[in-house]
């Protein structure tokens, strides 16, 4: 060993030797990092990081070499030919390149090494290649003992340096390994050199130049920190534009596309923490369950670009008023959640009322002004539950309920009336699944002519038989279906069946179908109506569409547009619960009915209320005056029929006259046969 040292400072230039260490420890550094970003690519990429990587390694290796051999005095004039010296560069590089792309290849534990140990090699060949290329004035002999060692510390301590530089169970590894791929190029090369022997055979009129030694010397470092700074700075770039990739990444991922605010994966996660911090401090989180109401109104009639709009501004809003302690984000939808840290009953509320004037503030819209309107859900934890789930789903009951609530926008949770909510959702899931495994069906109400006593029609009424309660008024799961988005399938289901049942009859009576008013702001309305007909082979004069002015009133010319788009089609439409509601006059004459539906909330009065008999005789006549006949809802009493044949009513439908029933008992009682069955008009 002290020979080697001894080597280092009788033989050597000692400026020289730090500059060749210099090169050495940071091409080293380099080099591990760009085979580190090299083995945890694929593909093509892979193949260039390993080209960057041998390029780096092969250029520090050699230039380590040259400098430190530039630092070499021999005590004789000294050359370099110039083809050996290029060549023992190109092996430096090119067995680097085939040692780390083994070292990476994963055929066995023990390929970091053997690749590592070919980079050794390649050391040893770079640098007794660049020896052939050295030329002196005298005879050189080798001392074979330290030879032999140099290319075993070369080999052991490449094939070490990989092994750490694969391995990764250690935050350190990289840095070992840099430091091991130093000793190994270090002692091959002093090594090396305390092997080599000159003896001198000075010729007249040779000479070295050490000045000029000297510049080549740092020539030859500065090309080696650019190669080595090249190879760096591709690293940093890379390694700057992944980490901007994940943040963006991380950034979409977590957030909100739309409005930008955070996701459900993103509240979730804080909710979690808000949670956990409270368990240990002992401290409060109040959730807050957002929803907007009516807002499918919004695009349904101004657009989903409007709906978009809206909720870029609340969230915009949201994002401001948000303060330490508290977060905002967006579920899906027109679902909206925030997170409050409490530190006190009397904060809690100023965040609410935030929240509540944010929500409620008016909103432009290219030429108009929205006034939207949020329900409000607050669960506090613990006090309401004991993990996050409980805690969204309890906020969740909440938030109906104040949705449900005329007056409240903003509910706590409570236990006992929160149990409502609870089962009123448990029968929407319910309502779904009975849609989806058939088990919903259509009775049907017969309508007559006063005077005749004919049968006019048929009523298509929704039924549903729940197998624990059993039946259900439309009156509670229809409203259901409307806030559980499940009213579009239902309504269309129930066009499709009635048509198709009706299609069959013998006589042909007409079939009159109820329209939600989200069925009749939907705009393919139109299309689905002569798509059923079509398909299911009913003549369009056969079929009423029945619709409350509530639905029309809302866009009087979007509604007009949709009902002549229907009319066109042949379909006849009647305006349903006449007499309660607006009951405009307007209505009658803007919009083109063929029918009057009476309310039957006037007939279960009129036997003892004057002023429910002048209403009657008042529609009756204006009925008349308009020439659109009108049809009386809810008759049950003889009486009740008797005043509509004095005031010469059109037509009458109510249990008097026949309750709704399966179309199998309407077929078994022989009011109606099948086309082709015995018994039938054909």
């Amino acid at each position: 060993m002290m020979t080697v040292l001894g080597c280092i400072t009788d033989k050597h230039d000692i400026w020289l030797v730090i500059v060749a260490a210099l090169v050495c420890v940071a091409g080293s550094w380099v080099i591990i990092r760009l085979f580190h970003r090299a083995s945890s690519t694929t593909g093509l990429q892979r193949a260039g990081w390993y080209f960057l990587t041998a390029v780096a390694a092969g250029s520090s290796i050699w230039c380590t070499h040259f400098i430190a051999m530039l630092a070499y005095d021999p005590g004789v004039p000294i050359g370099f030919d110039p083809v050996m010296t290029i060549v023992s560069l190109l092996i430096a590089m090119a067995g680097s390149a085939l040692g780390f792309v083994v070292a990476a290849s994963g055929l066995s534990r023990l390929a970091p090494a053997v690749g590592g140990g070919i980079v050794g090699l390649a050391i040893v060949a770079m640098h007794y290649t660049g020896m052939l290329a050295y030329r002196v004035q005298g005879i050189v002999a080798w001392d074979m003992p330290y030879l032999a060692a140099s290319i075993v510390l070369s080999v052991v301590l490449s094939a070490l340096a990989l092994h750490f530089g694969m391995r990764r169970a250690f935050w350190g590894d990289k840095y070992i390994a840099t430091a091991v791929l130093v000793l190994a190029i270090v002692s091959l090369h002093f090594t090396g050199m305390t092997a080599f022997r000159v003896s001198p055979m000075l010729i007249e009129g040779s000479f070295s130049n050490p000045a000029a030694l000297q510049t080549l010397a740092f020539a030859v470092a500065c090309v080696a920190l650019i190669i080595v700074g090249a190879g760096l700075s591709s690293y940093v770039i890379d390694d700057s534009v992944r980490m901007e990739s994940f943040r963006r990444l991380h950034h979409m991922a977590m957030s909100d596309s739309l409005t930008g605010l955070p996701n459900r994966a993103s509240f979730t996660g804080r909710l979690d923490r808000e949670i956990d911090l409270a368990g240990e401090t002992g401290g409060k989180v109040a959730l807050i369950s957002i929803d907007l109401d009516r807002f499918k109104e919004v695009n349904d009639l101004h657009g989903h670009g409007a709906g978009d709009e809206v909720l870029k501004v609340l969230a915009r809003r949201m994002a401001g008023l948000l303060r330490e302690g508290e977060f905002a984000a967006r579920l899906g939808g027109d679902e909206f959640a925030a997170v409050h840290r409490m530190h006190g009953q009397a904060d809690l509320v100023d965040f609410l009322s935030r929240l509540e004037a944010a929500l409620s503030m008016p909103i432009g819209l290219g030429g108009y002004e929205l006034v939207p309107e949020a329900s409000i859900g607050v669960a506090i934890y613990p006090d309401d539950a004991g993990d996050a789930r409980m805690l969204i789903n309890n906020a969740d009951l909440a938030m109906h309920r104040a949705k449900a609530n005329l007056i409240k926008t903003i509910c706590f949770y409570d236990r006992a009336m929160d149990e409502t909510v609870r089962a009123r959702r448990q029968l929407a899931s319910e309502l779904r699944d009975a849609l989806e495994n058939g088990l919903l069906d259509v009775h049907y109400q017969v309508q007559k002519s006063i005077s005749t006593g004919h049968v006019r029609g048929y009523e298509a009424l929704l039924r549903w038989k729940h197998p624990r309660l059993g039946f259900i008024s439309p009156s509670e799961f229809i409203p259901l279906a409307e806030e559980n988005g499940l009213i579009l399938q239902i309504g269309e289901w129930v066009l499709r069946t009635a048509c198709a049942k009706a299609a069959s009859w013998e006589p042909p009576h007409k079939v009159a179908v109820n329209l939600s008013p989200v069925q009749f702001v939907h705009a393919d309305l139109p299309k689905l109506i002569s798509e059923v007909l079509s398909e299911t082979g009913l003549p369009p004069d056969r079929l009423e569409l029945e619709l409350t002015e509530s639905t029309i009133i809302a866009d009087k010319a979007r509604s007009l547009h949709t009902l002549q788009r229907i009319k066109a089609l042949g379909v006849t439409i009647a305006l349903d619960d006449f007499g309660t509601g607006y009951s405009s006059l307007d209505t009658l004459r803007s919009f083109p009915f063929d029918k009057i539906k009476l309310d039957r909330s006037f007939m279960n009065e009129v036997e003892h209320s004057p002023q429910a008999k002048a209403i009657i005789r008042a529609v009756l006549a204006l009925g008349k005056s308009l020439n659109i006949p009108v049809l009386a809802e809810g008759i049950e009493t003889q009486g009740q029929l008797s005043l509509l044949t004095t005031e010469g009513c059109d037509e009458a439908q109510g249990y008097l006259l026949g309750h709704p029933a399966p179309l199998e008992q309407i077929l078994m009682s022989g009011q109606i046969n099948l086309i082709g069955t015995p018994g039938s008009a054909v």
